[in-house]
């Protein structure tokens, strides 16, 4: 496919990436420490941390692991944590200490964190006491050998840290009893990494930085296997892309997104590191009102979301009296931008809401609007520098100029592999493209159109839902004959999962099946819709037509 798109980027927008720039994250991190000593790295709660005391605290994080812990290079650091400046901390301190950092989702259940933690071989844990209580249901089934606790308001000032951790406890009675003997303490561990030796590991580019778990299209969560050199292609890419409209040291980026999010962990904790910037963390962006009055006390000049977090914003009647004059970039991804909401978000703030696409597997940026563009138009952009991109149809060949097909992907982004799974790595790539079973055309100017996805896998709000997995629980109820799990539109959330369900027993209700599905799945997946059938369409051998119910639904 020619590559017309080379000259729709802006002139200062590279064609290829500088890849010997950085061999490690270590490297970036130790560049971005020492020139951006004295300013602000992190912001959380009205706390700030700057780059050298995230150095200190990361180096002794690191030094624990090394000489307390005795993990070595190599060894898995399971991270479960919201937005808070614990994560970087431990983020950027288990990566100096050689190890891969698994990032896990703080609402997982017992059953998924279990297969997570067990698939990645994870020996280490750092996590939240407020999520305490569900390690401790599976911690003894899985190889986890020491279990790290922080509370949420840990890293604040002396009065306010004892305040925070009271309230969460005692008053919204946010932390279930757990019971945890042999964990320790992170204000503890970091306190003893101090005086402690940290060396610094010899790690290559193509040694593994993160264990990112996703589904991919199909079935149960799989790690993407990402290499430092992986991550620091894309966090150039993406430097290559937005850079040109950002000042280095000056920007302040709203980071709602989770970080252990790959599109908040490379668009947000990397690039904004790397530019020796500001991350404003928020630790519960759900709370809309709170959210925005963090956003007065903060002048901000980007910000990253998901479609339904910018929708949320506009409908705060305080989000539109906000002072957005400083404001530069706006970068959606995860999900599709809705077009209304790019629309309305450019007339309330005066900032294009530019859309990007990517995936886990790929670090995940793919491709994203030029940052010059004077209004959405619709599309996920042209592909970052260094990328290449072919439409390919059911028989794997290039298809015709203005025909859709499947978008396969080559870069020194795209991932070594799924974890321990060769045969789902050998199908997902092949010929050393990465196949991503969306299905896409590209216009004259070479920007790329979102059609329709090949598989089944469900969008809620940006998080990968997929049908294999709440299909086996609701199966697991003894009322379940048979059932069925599709995506359907809906307003808030892109998508939310809809069941169809043949009953066994005839007492069964909506409610129950809801119910049953909290028990074991994270509230995103649990189901929306319930709806009940007598039969479900079929192949002639037996294989349920999701599509055909999709379709009807």
């Amino acid at each position: 496919m020619d590559k017309v798109w080379l000259n729709r980027y802006p002139k200062d927008v590279p064609a290829e990436i500088d890849s010997a720039r950085y061999q490690t994250l270590i490297d970036v991190f130790e560049e971005g420490a020492a020139k951006h000593a004295d300013k602000v790295a992190f912001i959380n709660m009205g706390q700030v941390m700057t780059y050298r005391r995230l150095e200190e605290q990361s180096r002794a994080f690191a030094a624990y692991l090394q000489n307390e812990l005795k993990l070595n290079a190599g060894d898995r650091v399971a991270l479960m944590m919201p937005n808070l400046l614990q994560y970087p901390i431990c983020l950027f301190g288990a990566l100096r200490a050689g190890m891969v950092v698994v990032n896990v989702n703080p609402l997982y259940t017992p059953r998924e964190l279990k297969h997570q933690l067990n698939d990645s071989g994870a020996k280490a844990i750092v996590i939240v006491s407020n999520f305490a209580h569900i390690l401790e249901e599976i911690v003894e089934e899985t190889g986890i050998e020491h279990v790290v606790l922080t509370r949420l308001g840990d890293q604040l000032s002396a009065t306010k840290r004892t305040l925070v951790n009271f309230v969460v406890k005692y008053v919204k009675k946010m932390v279930p009893k757990y019971h945890l003997p042999h964990a320790q303490s992170l204000r503890y561990v970091l306190s003893k990494g101090q005086h402690l030796q940290y060396v610094r590991p010899e790690i290559k580019s193509e040694d593994l930085a993160f264990l990112q778990y996703t589904g991919g299209t199909t079935g149960v969560a799989k790690g993407a296997m990402l290499s430092h050199s992986n991550m620091v292609a894309n966090l150039l890419q993406a430097l290559g892309i937005v850079g040109p409209c950002l000042r280095e040291g000056k920007e302040v980026v709203v980071t709602a997104l989770p970080l252990y999010h790959i599109f908040a962990l490379t668009a947000n904790c990397m690039v904004f590191f790397a530019m020796g910037c500001q991350n404003l963390l928020i630790t519960n962006p759900r709370d809309i009102p709170t959210f925005v009055k963090e956003l007065a006390k903060t002048p901000f000049t980007a910000i990253t979301g998901v479609n339904t977090l910018f929708n949320a914003l506009l409908n705060n009647d305080d989000f539109a009296k906000l002072d957005f004059a400083r404001l530069r970039l706006s970068l959606g991804g995860g999900m599709s931008v809705q077009r209304a909401v790019a629309e309305r978000w450019q007339e309330v703030t005066g900032s294009r809401l530019i859309e990007g696409y990517g995936l886990t597997e790929c670090a995940p940026l793919v491709t994203v609007c030029p940052y010059d563009l004077e209004a959405y138009n619709g599309s996920i952009g042209l592909p970052a520098p260094s990328t290449d991109i072919k439409l390919v149809g059911e028989d794997g060949e290039e298809v015709g100029d203005g025909e859709s097909g499947e978008i396969l992907v080559k870069g020194p982004q795209v991932m070594q592999g799924y974890w321990q799974r060769p045969e789902a790595t050998e199908e997902s790539m092949p010929g050393g493209w990465f196949a991503t079973g969306d299905i896409a055309t590209v216009d004259d100017q070479g920007f790329f159109h979102i059609v329709d996805r090949k598989k089944d896998m469900i969008l809620v709000s940006g998080f990968n839902v997929f049908p294999n997995e709440i299909e086996e629980v609701i199966s697991g109820n003894a009322k379940v004959l048979e059932v069925a799990a599709v995506g359907v539109p809906n307003e808030v959330s892109g998508e939310a999962v809809k069941v169809f369900i043949v009953k066994k027993d005839d007492s069964l209700n909506e409610k129950q099946v809801i119910e049953h599905c909290r028990e074991f799945l994270t509230a995103y997946k649990v189901p929306k819709l319930v709806e009940f059938r007598d039969e479900l369409p079929k192949t002639n051998v037996g294989k349920i037509l999701r599509r055909a119910l999709r379709e009807e639904a």
